[in-house]
């Protein structure tokens, strides 16, 4: 069995301005194929969504995100592109700390967080539910299970955001297709990033994640259209 990531986006290269362009388009022709540019910036959107949700940013990430502002291209006109640029500004204009705080303070509780961040809460109205057995079988059947280190059940938004990752951009073409990415997607990811992401933008506290929420629907929505038209 192949160990998911752990979420550790900051690691690898943070997407640019003109990768967020290239993808702002649902595709027929391009989406699945491994290789191509923007399925690679489709792996890299995917890893970053992850990140945000699976940790508060530390200061690097933030870093790094802030220092792709200076790459930008002249047409910023595209929603997915002037999204990327919103989560560039508050990246650059607040700390690791103010991160940490609203991170714990909406996703963290001994009880029901602000916002849960679990699909099985979407679909099927409480954690642990069969929308979570139904993702551990796919997981299987795909041969993947999570990192040891990660804590959180496999419906969480920041695992879901891995498979699609690797079903992306993984080296084993048997697995990593675009039929294993469209399955996974419809079934159990799309049926619920909408109230995730509306449950985040309801919340005026929300200020840092408000423009994380609009990225990550802004995105998710050209990947659904892209499906559709395959």
């Amino acid at each position: 069995m192949r160990r998911l990531p752990s979420g550790r986006y900051g690691e690898e290269r943070v997407m640019t301005d003109q990768e967020a362009q290239k993808i702002d388009k649902p595709s027929t022709a391009e989406v699945g194929d491994v290789g191509l540019p923007e399925d690679l910036a489709r792996a890299d959107l995917y890893g970053l969504i992850a990140r945000f949700f699976h940790l508060p940013p530390d200061q690097e990430f933030l870093d790094q995100i802030a220092a792709t502002g200076d790459q930008q291209g002249a047409s910023d006109d595209a929603p997915l592109a002037k999204a990327w640029l919103d989560v560039v500004e508050v990246a650059k204009n607040n700390p690791a700390k103010a991160w940490h705080d609203e991170f714990d303070l909406n996703f963290i509780s001994v009880g029901k967080p602000n916002v849960v961040l679990n699909g099985s809460f979407y679909v099927a109205g409480h954690l642990n539910e069969r929308p979570l057995v139904n993702i551990r079988k796919a997981l299987e059947g795909f041969g993947l299970e999570a990192a040891e280190e990660v804590t959180e059940t496999e419906d969480h938004i920041s695992t879901l955001c891995e498979v699609m990752r690797y079903l992306i951009a993984g080296d084993d073409v048997e697995i990593s297709n675009l039929t294993n990415q469209r399955f996974f997607f419809n079934e159990h990811i799309r049926p619920w990033y909408e109230e995730l992401c509306d449950a985040i933008q309801d919340l005026p506290e929300m200020h840092l994640y408000h423009p994380v929420a609009v990225l990550t629907r802004e995105f998710l929505d050209i990947e659904g259209q892209s499906f559709d038209m395959i």
